[in-house]
Formats: C-alpha cells, structure tokens, sequence
C-alpha cells in the first residue's frame, strides 16, 4: 500500500523522484523486523548537515500514516525510521516512504562500502578552503594598491584583475552554499545559506558594476574573504562530526563475510554470513572469528572473549559451550550450531547499541541550529526593510542596495559559525599536547557536565598485561622448565611467564591442548602447564583457586611441582587520579567482565568503593543508561571491544591508545599516556573551553546587536561590513587562544596534584 498516492500531474514529478531510491525488495532485506508488525530502516543521508535538516527529513517521514518512529543521527548521517508492514491487509511498500525523504531534496540510498571508506565532500571542502585563502590573499595585495592611492586606469586594472580571481573562486568554492541554498527554496524552504549565497553573489555583482563604470570602490576582496571564513567553519564542522563515525564502520569488520556451512549430506558450502540460519553447522578453523551466534558441537579451542568480557586471557571452549558472534577462535578447530541470524547475532546486538546511542548529543551545536531556524527570516527581513527604506525615502536604489547588501555581509554568521569549532579546534591542541586525543567536536561539551566517572578495569584501571607475582618464591628449575612449555603458547599468561624467566629448558616436543594447556614428554616423565584440572587430573579441580589472582600449575605425572600466580598491574597513576576526581566531588564506579574477587582486590588498593563485577557489555550500556534516567551524567573510560556500547551509552567516554580498535573508535577521547591523569586534567580543559564558548557566543550576538543598527543606518559599506564581520571572527579566534595560557597552567597544577613535577611530562607531546 501506497503512503503517497500522487495525482496524474504529479506522476511525472513521482517518478523523477523515484529514480535512484533503494528497490522495494533491498528495502525490505535491508530492514529489521522488530515484531507486532513494525519494521526498522537504516538509509545514509549523506547531504544533512544542521538542525534544519533534521527537522525537514523527520518532520517528513512522522507525516506518514504508515512511520511510527524517526530519527536522524547527525554525526553518522543516517535517518532510522519504524514503519508498518502491513496497512489494512496490504503489504507495504516502503520506497513510497523513501520518496518522502528524496521529496524533500536530501538523498537517501542504502549503505555502501565506498562511501564508508572515502568522503569526498570533506575533500571538496579543504579545497575549497584552500583555493578561496589563496584567491583572498592576491585579491587583498592588489586591495592595499588600491588603498594606497592608486587612481584611474591602475584603479580599473588591479579591479578588473581582482574580478577576474574573485569569478572562479566564487563558483568553485561558493558551490557548496548555492547548492544548499538551491536545494532549500526549490523545496519550498529556506536555511543559512541562503543568505550567505545572497550576500558573496550581490557583493560580486556590485563590485562587478562598479568595475565597469569605473567606480572608485570594489569589494571583491570583502567577497572572497568572507567565502574564505565561512568555508573555515563549515569544515571544521564536518570534519569533528565525520570523526563520529568510524566506530560502528570498524565494529562491523569484526563479523566475517561468509563461513563454511556442513550440509546434513555431508557436502560442504561457503555461505555469505547473511544466509547462515538457526540449526546451520559451521565450521570455524583457528584465527576465524565467529560469524554468527551459535554452540559447539565438536572440537576444542581457546576463545579471544575480549569483546564480550574485555579481558585478555582466552577462554577455553568445547562441546557444549555458548559463542557469540566476533569472538576470535584462537587454537582449535570447531564445528558450530548456529543458535541465530547474523541481524540477531550478539555483535549485531552492540552496533545497534551503539547506533542507538549516538545521536544529538551536542548541546551547544544544536542551540546554533535552533537559532539557524530563525536566522535567515529575520536577516532577509532586515535586508529587505533596509533596502526599502532607503530606496523609497532616500530615493536613491542604488544606494539601498548597496546599504542592503551591507547588512546581509555584515550579518553573516561567520563569528556565531567560529564560536564552536574554534574552541574545540584549540582545545583539542591542547589535550593533544598533553597525550590527549579528542575524537569529536562535542565530545568537551558534554565532559564538562559530568558528575561520575565509570571506570572498566583491565586494560584502563590496569595495563592489561598480566605479571608474574610469585618469581622469587618458585625453584629456579620449575620456572625454567614452565618457561620451556609456555614458549610454544600465545596465551598471555604464558607470555607473561617467558617474560619473567631468566632461561627456558629445551624440550623436543611440546603439544597444545586448546582450553587446557600444555604438554611435553621428558626423560623423567610428562610435563604439563596449564589450568589446575588439566595438570593435575579431574581429582583436583576442587581445589582450584579463588582469589584475585590467576593461576597457572605445573606438574610432572600429573603431580603439582609449582603454581605461578599472576595479576594485572594497576595503571600509572591510577590511585592518584582516582583521589583527584573525589576530591573534584566525582563518584567512581568500576564496572568489570572480570571475576568479583579480581574486581574487589583492585577497587579497595585505588580507593574506589563502588565496584560491579561479571557486567556483560549489555550490562554495562544499562548501567549507563539508567544513571542518566537518574539525572546523571557519567564519563565512561574503557578499552575493549566489550566496553564499546557502554562508551557510546554514556555521556561522554575516554579510551587509553592501547585499547582496542573499536574500544578507540567509539570513544570521545583517547589518551596517549600510559598514566590516568589524563582524566582529571582532561576534565578541567573541556570545562574551561565551555566557558570560552559561552563568551564567544556572547561576544557573536554582541556584535551583531551593535554592527547591525551601523549597517542600517547607512554607515558601513560592503568592505567596512567585511571589516567588522572578519573582526568579529578574528575577536572568536583571539578569545579561543586564551585557552592555550589557561591549560597550561592546569596542566602544571594536575601534575603537581598527582605528585609528578610540572613540565615533564607534558614535554613529550608539546
């Protein structure tokens, strides 16, 4: 069933509109069945770019009888929206509610691996900028000529010369505000650039008379230098949110393309993992990650769970045993029973998560976009009143138009434009000089409102590297003949075994027991290093350990020779910024995969009362969720790919570089340095460029409130409009830069706050 039922006229504009959309049946694939008849869609809506936009594509999709739910995520610019599969006993068809979206002028199609890989626009963008900088300079040169006495036919040269740089430029890098304005009055609409396309195009056509009338003013340097600021903002825009983007991309290059199916004759078949249903046997062969949900049906492996429970040490697996989807198999071969889909599968579960979590968050973004709705009616009203006014009681239209265009150039919004991205540009070189990575433009907005601090435990709390805490306890000769045995593994405990042994015992032949350990045959018997059953027979598992430290057993004959015990090593300057955030007044939570002992131990060595052990990612994205419903506002620092949901859940997130990618990608910040303090000082900058985005925001609107009556009033041409509206950029910029003195001095005081000497540190990355 039809939710647009276009007349005759309109059949021909229907299927213009029509060309190009997604089919119905790749809609339909596409889409996710949430149940009592409701279907959900993912479509890319790469031209959306501001609050306008939001409102226009939302507002036209809620007008369907047929869509209960829409939303458009502005950093990873896509639009999801529920929709009914089934309108009085007629199936839907759902590029009727697709043609709705293209109605508007914004295209809408199906996600493609080229446009995740490779975004022109923002390579169109820096040209731009670049091109329109350089043309504003020659034009500024020849302007000073001007300026400096220059008369008649050397007046007319340096003009027409001007002209002639100022004309290309214009349409190259104007293009992108004469499309956006184009788009939006073809669809019955209007946006910011709609008068910032009025402006540089009137700006140029007056300059352009006065050139060939031989007229003793020109501004096409106003003209070019305000495209050159204006293309600043925009892309400092685009790229902060395009940062956003790349970690639901990553996350879903953990799920394989396809898997090997064993058909029930016997045969075996490479099915893309899209076609893998419930009760398919799949074979998994070691290093593959798991395509789907499933359990083992044969085989033995060491798993990698790190993005279920962010933990380093492999789990072993065998017949019987629960797999999720992206989980790595490590050692061993397996045959699989698919329990789900790939669209139901657990890493499925996490993008959703993570889609789910990620939209409208910037606060200070979306005042702008608010006031965007407003702002162009009211500079077209004041420039049409202007030129009005002056043309019909003033009685000269030249003049009112120039005192017209005067108003639009000094009204542009390029300050109000600046007043965001200038601060976070700034900011962010300053994080970065201090080992700090901020990953998205109003990732500072949100730091500085927060009132909790979630910490994951391995790999952020600690360095996730495991360390051998029994050395000097343990016969030189058992370490040595450990060491011998764990040189054959990957497992990080045995990594971390060689690490801490000062030889290693040669022996002829070692074998590898997936999920248990190993084994060698010697003169004087067999050896084996592993989990306590493993190596001491089933007798022994009762007595295996439980308190906060791993362990891992030698024996001979299946006698124990030696149990080396390990445990992962807080992070430098951990207990210091811990004690620097309750001091601040921030509560602390730890929020673990790992075992409650392990969690406990290292909560009460740092100080932190509050602790939550065995959280599957779900669990931790929950807890995010409900302390906002609780009203507040939590800073989540975390590494692995299990921690990814609870990082974009929370209202804002910090990764250290050692993470993992998805871990990296999905947080707001990363820190380079292996130390904590990072968090606390990271903090006080992001709340110090709040504060200088609330001052530009009061010096923008300050500015207009006194440069507007002037341009109204007849006293300002188009260059002294340009004068005043780059002055006012340049008084943003000016404002921005003090941050740089401020963060310094925190710097100095974090550091000398956590016990470390002032200067030392940061010296690395200044």
């Amino acid at each position: 069933m039809s939710c647009c039922a276009p007349g005759t006229e309109g059949a021909l504009e229907f299927e213009k509109i029509s060309h190009g959309l997604p089919s119905s049946e790749e809609l339909w694939l596409s889409s996710r069945d949430l149940g009592n008849g409701l279907r959900q869609t993912d479509l890319s809506v790469p031209k959306v770019h501001c609050g306008t936009c939001i409102t226009t594509v939302e507002g036209a999709l809620k007008e369907s009888p047929l869509v209960t739910r829409a939303r458009v995520n502005l950093s990873t610019k896509r639009v999801s929206f529920v929709w009914k599969a089934e309108e009085n006993g007629v199936k839907t068809d759902p590029v009727d509610i697709v043609r709705r979206i293209a109605a508007t002028g914004y295209d809408a199609h199906l996600f493609t691996s080229a446009e995740e890989a490779n975004d022109a626009y923002r390579n169109e963008l820096i040209r731009a900028v670049a091109i329109s900088g350089f043309a504003a300079a020659n034009i500024m040169l020849l302007s000073v000529s001007v300026w400096s006495g220059a008369t008649d036919a050397t007046r007319d040269l340096f003009h027409w010369i001007s002209g002639l740089i100022a004309g290309p430029v214009l349409i190259f890098a104007g293009r992108f505000f004469y499309r956006s304005a184009w788009n939006a009055l073809k669809h019955g609409r209007t946006n910011m650039d709609v008068p910032i396309s009025l402006a540089i195009t009137l700006s140029y056509a007056m300059s352009l008379w006065e050139t060939i009338h031989h007229g003793p003013h020109a501004w096409f340097d106003a003209t070019v230098s305000l495209l050159f600021f204006l293309l600043i903002g925009r892309t400092l825009d685009h790229v902060m949110r395009d940062k956003a983007r790349s970690a639901i991309t990553g996350l879903a290059r953990l799920s394989p393309r396809g898997a090997t199916v064993l058909n029930r004759d016997g045969s075996r078949e490479y099915r893309p993992v899209e076609d893998i249903r419930p009760g398919d046997r799949v074979a998994i062969a070691a290093g593959d990650r798991i395509p789907v949900d499933g359990k083992v049906i044969a085989g033995l492996s060491d798993i990698d769970m790190s993005i279920v429970n962010g933990e380093s040490a492999p789990v072993p697996a065998g017949a019987g045993s629960l797999l999720q989807a992206g989980t790595l198999s490590l050692t061993g071969s397996l045959v699989l029973e698919a329990t789900a889909s790939a669209r139901d599968s657990f890493l499925s579960e996490i993008i959703g998560l993570m889609e789910a979590a990620e939209g409208g968050r910037a606060r200070y973004r979306r005042i702008a976009d608010r006031a965007a709705q407003y702002y162009s009616p009211a500079v077209h009203l004041l420039a049409l009143l202007s030129f009005l006014g002056w043309g019909i009681f003033g009685g000269d239209w030249k003049e009112a138009l120039l005192i017209a265009v005067s108003v639009l150039i000094i009204t542009c919004p390029c300050a109000l434009g600046l007043a965001v991205p200038v601060v976070q540009v700034v900011a962010a070189g300053r994080l970065f000089q201090n080992g700090i990575m901020v990953k998205e433009g109003s990732a500072m907005e949100r730091l500085a409102e927060i009132d909790s601090v979630l910490f994951d435990k391995t790999g952020t709390l600690t360095i996730g590297r495991p360390r051998l805490t029994n050395r000097g306890e343990a016969r030189p000769e058992h370490v040595e003949i450990a060491a011998g045995l764990a040189l054959y593994s990957r497992h990080p405990l045995s990594r971390a075994l060689v690490s801490a042994a000062s030889s290693a015992r040669d022996f002829a032949e070692v074998s590898e027991r997936p999920g248990e350990g190993l084994e060698a045959v010697a003169p004087e018997g067999t050896y084996r290093l592993g989990n306590r059953r493993f190596a001491c027979g089933e007798e022994a598992d009762a007595a295996a350990g439980s308190d906060a430290t791993s362990e891992v057993v030698l024996s001979l004959d299946h006698r124990p020779l030696e149990t080396f015990r390990f445990e992962d090593m807080p992070r430098p300057g951990a207990q210091k910024a811990v004690a620097a955030l309750a001091r601040e007044g921030f509560q602390t939570v730890v929020l673990s995969g790992d075992r409650a002992p392990v969690v406990k131990d290292l909560a009460a060595r740092l100080g932190i009362a509050d602790w939550r052990a065995e959280l599957s990612p779900r669990d931790k994205a929950d807890y995010c969720a409900e302390a906002a419903k609780a009203g507040h506002k939590v800073l989540m620092v975390g590494d692995g790919i299990n921690d990814a949901p609870a990082l974009a859940a929370a209202h804002v997130s910090m990764a250290p570089a050692t993470a993992a990618d998805i871990g990296r990608q999905a947080a707001d910040f990363v820190f380079l340095r292996d130390s904590l303090d990072a968090v606390p000082l990271a903090i006080e900058i992001s709340r110090r460029a709040g504060r200088l985005i609330r001052e530009n925001f009061a010096l923008a609107i300050g500015y207009n409130i006194f440069a507007v009556p002037i341009a109204i009033a007849g006293y300002a041409t188009p260059l002294v409009a340009s004068i005043a509206m780059s002055t006012s950029s340049m008084i943003v910029v000016v404002n921005a830069l003090r941050l740089n003195r401020l963060a310094r001095s925190e710097a100095a005081r974090t550091e000398e706050r956590a016990g470390t000497e002032p200067g030392v540190e940061t010296a690395r990355f200044a």
